[in-house]
């Protein structure tokens, strides 16, 4: 074990429930390669506590109590936090190449054999899963697509039952496409394999309810996310969310012209 990996501290901020905090995880395992470091997860509610923390939005990544994201004046905040990526896009937490970059940054050596390649298969179509296709080989697109089809039409994530037939004619099963998704962050998968989201929607209950003008009724992973589901769609929705400070409710009716 290097010396240097148990030197180096993690700490992920976020607030209770906070559906970006999976993802960070899940982003930070990858970038971490194996390497030995401790990954510490702290709660934060209210404002007073995230100026003590030094959060500037729910999820913030500290690294040796530094925070390599945040841009000068940015002010401690309990809401959602935007990273902006390499392509010009938002998402709701750093890209595994941005936090791969933070890592050695702080002067984590990188893991043995480890290649951090930046030009595979996925690339050219961007990182962080959001705003962008899935590649139409391997039955990726076709499966990604049934997915976010299915949480628009029933609210729900499907099965991988479900999911079968739309892979077996490339020769695979839903389990190894969807797999392959993970891996790349198009969707998240519980510890079973099951959806736990596919940007912009989540399978367990959030905040930010949506409403879509077929009546389905849907989970956003966060409030940006569900602003993003109209035009997605090209359907009306009604969103409702809560201020995340005051508890009150927030009402958004978006629509789309046609």
């Amino acid at each position: 074990m290097n010396e240097r990996e148990t030197a180096v501290r993690i700490t992920v901020l976020t607030v209770p429930g906070c559906p970006n905090a999976p993802v960070v995880r899940e982003r930070l395992q990858t970038a971490l390669a194996g390497r030995a470091v401790p990954v510490d997860l702290v709660e934060v509610s209210g404002e007073a506590s995230a100026a003590r923390w030094g959060m500037a939005g729910s999820p913030t990544v500290l690294i040796d109590g530094e925070d390599p994201f945040a841009a000068a004046g940015t002010r401690p905040s309990v809401s959602c936090r935007l990273y902006r990526q390499a392509d010009g896009t938002t998402d709701g937490a750093p890209g595994v190449a941005d936090l791969r970059r933070a890592l050695a940054q702080a002067g984590l050596p990188e893991a043995a054999g480890e290649e951090y390649c930046e030009a595979d298969i996925l690339d050219p179509l961007g990182r962080a899963g959001r705003g962008r296709r899935a590649p139409a080989d391997r039955g990726l697109r076709a499966v990604h697509q049934t997915v976010l089809l299915h949480f628009a039409d029933a609210g729900t994530a499907p099965a991988p039952g479900v999911l079968d037939p739309v892979a077996a004619p490339y020769g695979r099963t839903a389990r190894d496409v969807l797999a392959e998704l993970a891996a790349e962050d198009f969707l998240t998968l519980d510890e079973q394999g099951w959806i736990q989201a596919a940007y912009p929607f989540s399978a367990t209950p959030t905040p930010h309810r949506v409403r879509i003008d077929s009546g389905t009724r849907a989970w956003s992973m966060c409030a940006i996310d569900a602003l993003g589901i109209p035009a997605m769609l090209g359907r009306d929705v009604v969103i409702s969310s809560a201020d995340p400070v005051t508890g009150e409710p927030v009402t958004v009716i978006r629509t789309t012209s046609r």
